[in-house]
């Protein structure tokens, strides 16, 4: 496993984003384990997010692509973090580009904020995690109402690695449905491999027993 995704796995217990114990998810699911990517909250911890994306993304698509869109509200500030660790780490000048959820119909008006979208644009899309894909089934009628646009692909934070509608995980879901590829800095797999009976800070994160509470989540919801 790459060094930068072993360091995203700390950020994020660190943090408090990843945590484990009973929690239920939005589809009413219970879960051992929860990321909720709003205790990213200073500059700091921003700039670190915007880093472990911008190595991601650097990994999985390049850079050959003109705009860094991101789902409102969360997809906002990872949009800006992110394209400024892409000029900072790769010299490459990304634009930003979020939408509103009500168009605006006065001063900068429509329902784009940052970059413009033009005919011929190759698109990244970036959000925090994604486990119906019912962000992406909103986003992309906005994107191809832009123009002639070409979607690169999506990255995430976290795969979860569960299923969506059906029996593959939301990922693969939107993969097979758009046709452009997916991805995430790090799987649960990644993160269990990392954390595993293996001391951080002093304290097992993922004992015997949160691994088995894990083993059998994904029995019952995993991916197949």
């Amino acid at each position: 496993m790459e060094s930068y995704k072993q360091e995203f796995i700390e950020f994020m217990v660190d943090c408090g984003v990843l945590k484990f114990g009973d929690f239920v998810t939005k589809s009413g699911r219970k879960t051992p384990f929860f990321v909720n990517t709003g205790f990213y909250r200073t500059g700091a911890q921003m700039k670190r997010l915007g880093e472990y994306y911008a190595k991601a993304i650097h990994d999985k698509y390049g850079t050959d692509f003109d705009i860094l869109f991101g789902p409102a509200y969360k997809g906002i500030p990872l949009t800006v973090a992110t394209t400024m660790e892409l000029s900072e780490l790769y010299n490459a000048d990304i634009k930003y580009c979020s939408n509103r959820k009500e168009e605006k119909d006065h001063g900068d008006k429509g329902i784009l904020l940052g970059s413009p979208i033009e005919d011929g644009n190759k698109i990244v899309i970036i959000e925090d995690v994604t486990t119906a894909g019912t962000s992406i089934n909103e986003t992309v009628p906005i994107l191809k109402a832009q123009g002639n646009v070409d979607i690169v692909g999506l990255i995430v934070s976290v795969d979860r690695m569960e299923r969506g509608q059906g029996e593959k995980s939301a990922l693969s879901e939107i993969e097979e449905k758009y046709g452009f590829k997916t991805a995430a800095i790090v799987t649960m797999g990644e993160v269990v491999e990392h954390l595993y009976n293996k001391p951080y800070n002093g304290k097992v994160i993922i004992d015997d027993t949160i691994k088995a509470a894990i083993d059998a989540y994904y029995e019952q919801y995993g991916a197949r």
